[in-house]
């Protein structure tokens, strides 16, 4: 049976960053200012089982924003306490928490283990050394290496983080970074198209023509690019964009970049369409009716139907209807034609590609 998973989210803002990324300002990602204490995530975690229903649930305490193995370490021990009993009284699941490939060493992990600590992510955010000079990040790709081999070794759950556009990047190195990340074998990955937020020094470098983001368009091609990478080896995107806040949305804290409040939306609308248009091409019928799961439709009408009409537009003399069927798998789509039927499963095609060396250019 299909459990809900619920994540109750500690936000430490900036706490224990020895470095200012020139992306960061976590006070605007966040949403948050206050720093947490003992009191504070007690309350947190209190309210939020409030709302849950623990029965066929797994609830995650995660600790967001900041490096936290960088935090002080009785500040750390003040944090996760709480966590820890909530967990020891099996009224959460896992604990989860965020730091830097440069924060990490056994002494750490020994620490973490003591907490009953189940996911370390990562922030690597590239592994081009020139693009992580270029964004101050103060670690390097052979940092990252070496803290991907302790966790394993230690057997917590990976994450990676991966920013995508960042100062020095090109489409080239985004899927260079995927490459060396499949090589690592992660659990997790989360995919973040850089944005140019306000008060920052990449609006500065903005200002003085010394960056210049991608536009929405060719973001949502790298991105899905590299989201189909990371499917094949059967890594699990856990998501695809900056969660839109007060303070992260158009016509507030971002100055530039190719924000969109449902871009993982976008990348799968495109994914399904193209492989609608593929499979469309090969049947020998004027006719197609294409079924789609109830809860995938979104996916093919995403953005105003945007990708859905560019494919529609190329399909010709080709007439098909859309119809919602709750029998067909999640991600994948039906075709029936004449007597005929094709069932298509996206995941199981596009591993095929990547076997095939599609995604290797």
């Amino acid at each position: 049976m299909h459990k809900n998973h619920y994540i109750i989210p500690i936000f430490v803002s900036h706490e224990g960053c020895p470095h200012q990324c020139v992306f960061c300002n976590q006070d605007s990602i966040t949403g948050s200012v206050s720093p947490e204490t003992k009191a504070s995530v007690e309350k947190t975690i209190s309210d939020y089982l409030k709302t849950i229903n623990r029965e066929n649930s797994i609830v995650e305490v995660s600790f967001y924003g900041g490096t936290f193995t960088g935090i002080p370490l009785e500040k750390q021990r003040e944090l996760l306490s709480v966590a820890f009993e909530y967990k020891a009284k099996k009224l959460i699941d896992k604990i989860h928490l965020s730091t830097r490939p440069d924060y990490i060493d056994k002494s750490i992990l020994n620490h973490l283990k003591d907490y009953s600590v189940d996911i370390i992510e990562l922030g690597v955010q590239s592994m081009d050394n020139e693009v992580l000079v270029k964004s101050g990040r103060g670690h390097s790709e052979e940092d990252v290496v070496k803290a991907v081999k302790l966790i394993k070794e230690f057997d917590f759950t990976l994450g990676i983080q991966i920013m995508i556009g960042l100062p020095g990047d090109t489409f080239q190195k985004d899927i260079e970074t995927i490459k060396k990340v499949i090589a690592l074998q992660p659990n997790l990955c989360r995919l973040y198209p850089a944005l140019t937020i306000k008060n920052t020094y990449m609006e500065k470098m903005l200002d003085m023509k010394e960056y210049l983001p991608y536009e929405l368009e060719e973001t949502v091609d790298v991105v899905k690019t590299m989201y189909s990478m990371l499917l094949a080896n059967d890594i699990n995107v856990i998501r695809i964009g900056l969660q839109p806040t007060e303070e992260i949305n158009e016509g507030a804290d971002i100055i530039a970049g190719p924000f969109h409040p449902a871009m993982r939306e976008l990348v799968e609308s495109k994914i399904f369409n193209e492989f609608i248009l593929k499979t469309l091409n090969e049947i020998p019928f004027n006719q197609v009716v294409v079924k789609v799961n109830n809860k995938d439709i979104s996916k093919v009408y995403a953005n105003k139907k945007k990708y859905f009409n560019e494919m529609i537009s190329k399909i010709k003399d080709k007439k098909i209807m859309v119809k919602q069927d709750s029998l067909v798998d999640r991600m994948a789509l039906v075709f029936e034609y004449g007597e005929d039927c094709r069932n298509v499963s996206i995941i199981k095609n596009i591993k095929n590609w990547y076997k095939e060396g599609y995604f290797q250019n």
